[in-house]
C-alpha cells in the first residue's frame, strides 16, 4: 500500500470541465481526509473513499471542511491554497490525505503522502498548508 503525492488525473480533467470552485466566496466545500499507511491514494484515486481512513478521537469519517483562498497568478502559474486545518484534541494516527471536492460528488484533488506517520495523542492534529505562491502552493498549475 502506499500514497502518492499528487493531483489526480480525474482532477486535470474535471479542470476543463468546469466542475472544480476554488473561489473562498461561493466555491465548492472542499474537505480533508485522514489516511493510515494501508491506504493506496494516488494519481489514479478518483473520489473520497473509506478504504484506509484513519480514525481517533474527534476525527470524523470524511474529514473536515478546508478554507478556500482564492485563486490567483504569478507569472505564469496559477495556483490556489487552504487555510491551515486542526484537528483539535485528536488521537489519531496518519500517514497521508485525501483533497477532495464534496460539493461535485466527493471528487478526489490531491493525495498527499506525509512521508511517514504522523501521531497527536490527545493534542491537535494540524494538516499546515505551504504558502499561496507560485512555487509554493498546494496546487499549482504552471
Amino acid at each position: 500500500m502506499a500514497i502518492t503525492s499528487t493531483l489526480t488525473t480525474s482532477f486535470k480533467q474535471q479542470l476543463l470541465e468546469g466542475v472544480h470552485n476554488f473561489k473562498a466566496s461561493g466555491g465548492n466545500t472542499f474537505k480533508l481526509a485522514l489516511y493510515t499507511s494501508s491506504a493506496t491514494l494516488g494519481a489514479t484515486t478518483t473520489a473520497f473513499t473509506t478504504t484506509g481512513q484513519a480514525s481517533g478521537t474527534n476525527y470524523t469519517s470524511g474529514g473536515a471542511d478546508l478554507t478556500n483562498v482564492n485563486p490567483t497568478s504569478s507569472g505564469t502559474t496559477a495556483f490556489t491554497d487552504f487555510a491551515d486545518l486542526t484537528f483539535g484534541t485528536a488521537t489519531i494516527t496518519a500517514r497521508g490525505c485525501m483533497i477532495y471536492n464534496s460539493s461535485a460528488t466527493n471528487a478526489s484533488v490531491a493525495t498527499i503522502d506525509f512521508g511517514g506517520d504522523k501521531t497527536s495523542t490527545a493534542g491537535d492534529f494540524t494538516i499546515v498548508f505551504p504558502a499561496a505562491a507560485s512555487s509554493t502552493a498546494i496546487i499549482r498549475i504552471a
